[in-house]
């Protein structure tokens, strides 16, 4: 009995994998138009429409990629079936300990939130942890979620549909005003190699998220408002042979050298978050987000000095303002658009 069992239990999984397969290779031929900008989707508000009239703005506004933070899948993945929308998935930090510590955890989040909606939502990565640092007690739980998460995933016979992988901040690498010279920090690197070393043999992106508007305001005496909003006429750091008119490049660039050296050479980068507040602070005016997010948008395609003419995926943060998250005011004014769903600025996010 047992091996029949065993026998029609791998019977069961095979066709399941097949059918899945047959279902995705239809879902990703019906994905047509052009490519446009990803927007982040963070909740941490009372006053926001429901996620079905969230996802009717992102397709109102052509914009064909989302990040969320939790899979709420009662709501936010019942609402992006059959839109095609390309979507982030998180892994909250709060998850890390018990991914690591049970495989059978992370494949039931997997069974949960990924191949009871794969049919028809588009789920393109999975961010497992967001923006964890060394003081934190999750570091050491970060690689084994990943490991345990992909495993669930190349279980299902999707590791070729769905990329896993974590996102991180510029907080983890040091000396990124000379990008050639950026490194991760002494603390942040003994869990960030093996990371990187992981996502290379997976052939999964790291996400990083990049604010210039942060590294401007800690900066702000030696740091030029123009050099941050890409409005700069002319170069203003050059770094050996390459010349760096914006700070979101710079930034980038830094981060790329900082994996370089971790052995992630081959490592793509994908900006999962980005953003410059409306209000809150003395630089976080709806002018400077105007310009901020109009020219990342135009600026996204070219690439950067290090690595030119390579296109940039990249997710603005946020769609919404959030009125309930923690932190400085500015945190509360990352939105593209008020709670009402009208535009705070006259912006495109459909890309070229």
């Amino acid at each position: 009995m047992a091996m029949l069992y065993a026998l029609a239990q791998r019977h069961f999984m095979a066709t399941t994998s097949i059918l899945l397969v047959l279902a995705l290779a239809s879902l990703e031929i019906t994905i047509t138009g052009a490519q446009s900008i990803g927007v982040c989707f963070g909740g941490d508000a009372d006053n926001l429409p429901n996620k079905a009239e969230t996802v009717q703005l992102y397709e109102s506004n052509y914009i064909r990629r989302m990040r969320i933070y939790d899979p709420d899948p009662t709501a936010t993945l019942q609402a992006l079936r059959g839109s095609n929308i390309e979507l982030i998935l998180g892994v909250t930090n709060n998850d890390l300990q018990s991914f690591a510590s049970s495989n059978a955890t992370a494949s039931q989040w997997v069974q949960n939130n990924v191949i009871n909606y794969i049919t028809n939502v588009n789920i393109k990565y999975i961010a497992v942890g967001n923006e964890v640092q060394p003081t934190d007690s999750t570091p050491p739980f970060l690689l084994p979620a990943i490991q345990n998460v992909y495993n669930a995933i190349a279980n299902a016979g999707l590791q070729t549909r769905i990329k896993v992988s974590t996102a991180i901040d510029l907080r983890l690498i040091e000396n990124y005003d000379r990008p050639s010279q950026a490194s991760f920090t002494d603390n942040a690197r003994p869990y960030m190699e093996p990371i990187i070393g992981y996502l290379v043999s997976i052939n999964s992106p790291l996400l990083v998220n990049v604010y210039p508007y942060f590294t401007y305001i800690f900066n702000t005496p030696t740091i030029q408002l123009p050099y941050a909003l890409f409005t700069a006429p002319g170069v203003v750091v050059q770094d050996g042979g390459l010349g760096y008119q914006n700070l979101f490049d710079a930034l980038l660039d830094g981060m790329y050298t900082a994996v370089e050296k971790l052995g992630g050479e081959s490592l793509q980068i994908v900006v999962s978050e980005s953003g410059w507040p409306s209000e809150g602070g003395t630089w976080a005016t709806t002018d400077n987000a105007a310009t901020y997010y109009k020219n990342l948008i135009g600026h996204v395609e070219e690439g950067t000095p290090k690595r030119p003419g390579k296109a940039i995926e990249t997710y603005l943060f946020a769609v919404f303002d959030e009125n309930q998250k923690d932190g400085d005011e500015t945190e509360r004014h990352f939105g593209l658009f008020f709670a009402n769903r009208q535009p705070k600025y006259n912006i495109s996010f459909t890309l070229k």
